[in-house]
C-alpha cells in the first residue's frame, strides 16, 4: 500500500503542513523493537555498516585529539559526536528505508542520498553548529564560574569532575550539559529520516520532532537513555566499539521515525 503524497508547502496553510504528520503511540517497549530492526539491517548490509561504523570512530578520535590541549571544551566534543552523529547517519536511514521499499541499498547510494535535499539539510545545520556553538560557550561560562584561576588541563577536568569537593561544578554541568542535549535530542530524534524520506522542510522536521517527544516522553526517554548507554559503552576502550553501536543505532532511528510519524492525505474526504 503506497503512502499519501505530500502536498506542495505553497498549498497548504503552517497549520496544515504539520496536521499532515500525525504522531502514532508508542509503548515504552517500542526503543527495544527499533533496536531488534536495525540489528537485523545490520546484519543484512554488513558491509555498508562497516563503512560507517569506522566513519564514526574517526570522527570520535578526530575529536579527541583537537580538543586534547583544550579541556574546556572535552566534555562539549564528546557531545558533539552526537550532535553530528544522525547527520553522518543518514546514509544508515537511506539503507533502511530502500530496503523496506523493496529496492537495493548501497553504499554508493547512501552516500549522495543528502544531494537532493541540500539546502534543507544546510539549514538544519547551521540550527545545529549555533546550537553547538552555545552549548560550547555555556561550557566556558561554567569552567570560567568555577576555576577562577584558569582554565584547568585534562587530568586536572577528571579530578575536578570526580572530587566530591566540586559537586556545585559537576550539578551545573550536568544541568547546563543536560538542557541542550535534550533539547538536541527532541529536535532531531526524527527530523533528519523524516526529511529523507518526504522532502520536507527543516522547520516541519524539528516541529514533528519536538511534537514527538512531547506527546510520547515516555518512549522517546527510554529511547535516550538507551542511546546513552550504548555511546557510553561504546567510547570504552577508543571508541572502538563505535563501529556496532554507530550504524546499529543509525538503523534503529529510522525505524523510530516510522513507528512515530505517519503521514495523513488532507485530500481524502473526513468522515
Amino acid at each position: 500500500m503506497s503512502e499519501p503524497q505530500s502536498h506542495s508547502p505553497a498549498e497548504l496553510t503552517p497549520d496544515e503542513v504539520h496536521a499532515q504528520y500525525q504522531i502514532q503511540t508508542l509503548s515504552l517497549a517500542s526503543p527495544f523493537r527499533w533496536l531488534r530492526l536495525g540489528w537485523h539491517d545490520m546484519l543484512a548490509h554488513p558491509g555498508i555498516a562497516l563503512f560507517y561504523g569506522v566513519s564514526f570512530c574517526v570522527m570520535a578520535w578526530v575529536l579527541k585529539t583537537v580538543f586534547h590541549n583544550s579541556p574546556e571544551y572535552t566534555l562539549s566534543a564528546i557531545s558533539g559526536c552526537l550532535l553530528v552523529g544522525p547527520f553522518l547517519a543518514m546514509g544508515l536511514y537511506d539503507v533502511s528505508m530502500r530496503r523496506a521499499q523493496g529496492e537495493k541499498p548501497s553504499l554508493s547510494a547512501s552516500l549522495v542520498c543528502w544531494k537532493s535535499h541540500t539546502r534543507t539539510m544546510g539549514m538544519l545545520v547551521m540550527v545545529m553548529i549555533v546550537l553547538e556553538l552555545l552549548w560550547g560557550r555555556a561550557s566556558l561560562v561554567v569552567f570560567a564560574v568555577f576555576f577562577n584561576t584558569g582554565l584547568p588541563n585534562t587530568a586536572s577536568v577528571l579530578e575536578a569532575v570526580f572530587n566530591p569537593q566540586n559537586w556545585e561544578f559537576v550539578i551545573a554541568y550536568i544541568f547546563v550539559g543536560g538542557f541542550f542535549a535534550g533539547l538536541v535530542f527532541a529536535s532531531m530524534m526524527v527530523a533528519i529520516p523524516m526529511i529523507l524520506h518526504h522532502d520536507t522542510d527543516a522547520i516541519t522536521a524539528c516541529v514533528t520532532s519536538l511534537r514527538v517527544f512531547v506527546t510520547q516522553t515516555g518512549p522517546c526517554l527510554v529511547w535516550a537513555l538507551i542511546i546513552f548507554a550504548l555511546v557510553m559503552l561504546a567510547m570504552m576502550p577508543w571508541a572502538l566499539g563505535l563501529m556496532v553501536v554507530g550504524p546499529w543505532l543509525g538503523f534503529a532511528t529510522w525505524y523510530a521515525y516510522r513507528d512515530a510519524v505517519l503521514q495523513v492525505d488532507l485530500s481524502a474526504p473526513s468522515h
